[in-house]
């Protein structure tokens, strides 16, 4: 299934704040990147944000799974309606990732 278009946005905009969002189109799924750096998945309408030490200590509980068939583990971010907590997610997750 493809990603709604309408959800893709809205995943930008709750990431907004963290620095300057893009989307790329990726095999009918989507990269997320903040100011270049890939962070994450957008894939059959679900979030998906690389694992990293600062983003478990964020979450507290996390959901691992791959966004794809063969992908490695990301976390699957659930609720995607708390804008402060994906902003500070992506901040911190960007800061980790080289």
């Amino acid at each position: 299934m493809a990603c709604n278009p309408d959800f893709v946005q809205y995943i930008a905009d709750q990431c907004a704040g963290a620095g300057t969002i893009t989307v790329k189109k990726m095999f009918g799924d989507y990269g997320i990147y903040c100011n270049g750096k890939i962070f994450g998945l957008i894939c059959d309408n679900r979030f998906y944000v690389k694992p990293t030490e600062a983003g478990r200590a964020l979450l507290g509980t996390v959901v691992l799974c791959p966004p794809y068939d063969g992908a490695k583990d990301y976390f699957w971010i659930e609720d995607v309606d708390d804008h402060q907590l994906i902003a500070s997610l992506v901040k911190e997750t960007c800061k980790e990732l080289k």
